[in-house]
């Protein structure tokens, strides 16, 4: 049989009030009493019920964090951060992924909502209309992590993806290097856009023409990397380099250029973009830009505390460092 707070306060002799006081650490009990209370409870084997607590207190202490995939090294960094600091501050998470599909995406929304999380923590690829109608009607706050929006309501925390595009494409021609070329993930999502624009932008100041067929798409994985570096290294006029927008598509890159016979970074050079695990398991190892995955992941968290517990927020749109790390990817 589930034993209840009834039961402990039979046992104990005291009020429910009084047991409910101990579970949920008020001071206000004598010594003595939360003692006894504590020996029942362990003796029984009571476990307090969270939803009741919840329906009570009208907190869960729960927050849901919806992500594309968990499979993923990029993503399994940033829970990895929400983990963390959820567990500081004594929430727990309900991790869904949602495999970066529109529907998927809005059906766990309202998912987390009816489970009557405390928060929401979102990532994803675009911030749609009805995205952020839902986020707009939602009961609870919401903060994007690693996810671009457009409209510049939401809180949010990222890095300046434009600005390390442009970086990373600059350091390659910095090298020397004439003909870079440009491989994206989806050409659907805002933050992709904002990887080109930056790779525009550098190849443009550079004084650098821009074949069309120099810009590729993927889908992040190291099989569509592989499928590129074939289109690419099949090119009348091959690139010298490529700065590629994810760290799994770029060993792709290198492992397809390999497969042709060809020398990274002797015949070709590649820059990724996320700084993962992968980029010192390939070899060469890779340079890449820094995303701070796990900061991304805890920052978010943090700032999702501070609403919930309607604390003081200095800014809600959050930008974190980036950087390159050069490895043996480029010479």
């Amino acid at each position: 049989m589930t034993i209840t707070i009834y039961d402990v306060a039979r046992e104990a002799n005291v009020s429910m009030a009084t047991v409910s006081r101990v579970v949920n650490g008020n001071p206000n009990v004598k010594p003595a009493t939360r003692k006894k209370v504590l020996n029942t409870i362990k003796e029984l084997g009571y476990r307090p019920n969270a939803v009741a607590r919840g329906l009570a207190s009208k907190k869960t202490t729960t927050v849901g964090a919806i992500i594309p995939d968990i499979s993923s090294i990029f993503f399994a960094e940033l829970a990895r951060g929400i983990e963390d600091i959820a567990t500081m501050y004594k929430y727990n998470i309900i991790l869904s992924n949602s495999d970066q599909n529109k529907d998927k995406e809005l059906q766990l929304i309202n998912t987390m909502l009816e489970k009557q999380v405390d928060g929401i923590i979102f990532m994803g690829g675009n911030i749609s209309e009805e995205h952020a109608e839902a986020f707009k009607t939602s009961s609870v706050p919401v903060v994007l992590a690693a996810t671009y929006d457009a409209t510049g309501t939401l809180a949010s925390v990222n890095i300046d993806y434009k600005q390390a595009a442009y970086e990373a494409v600059r350091y390659l021609l910095e090298k020397g290097n004439d003909k870079v070329a440009f491989v994206s993930g989806t050409e659907s999502t805002f933050i992709d856009e904002l990887k080109l624009e930056g790779y525009q932008q550098a190849m443009k100041e550079a004084g650098k023409t821009i074949p069309e067929n120099y810009v590729l798409h993927g889908d992040y994985s190291y099989n569509s990397g592989l499928k590129v570096a074939g289109t690419l290294l099949e090119l009348e006029d091959k690139p010298a380099a490529v700065f590629v927008s994810s760290d799994e598509m770029a060993l792709g890159v290198i492992h397809g250029a390999q497969d042709k016979g060809y020398t990274v970074p002797k015949d070709l050079e590649v820059v990724g973009f996320d700084n993962t695990r992968l980029a010192t398991m390939v070899r060469p190892t890779l340079s890449t830009i820094v995303q701070p995955m796990y900061d991304i992941g805890a920052v978010a968290m943090r700032l999702l505390t501070k609403f919930m517990n309607k604390e003081e927020i200095d800014e809600q749109k959050v930008i974190l460092p980036h950087r390159i790390v050069e490895r043996d990817s480029t010479k």
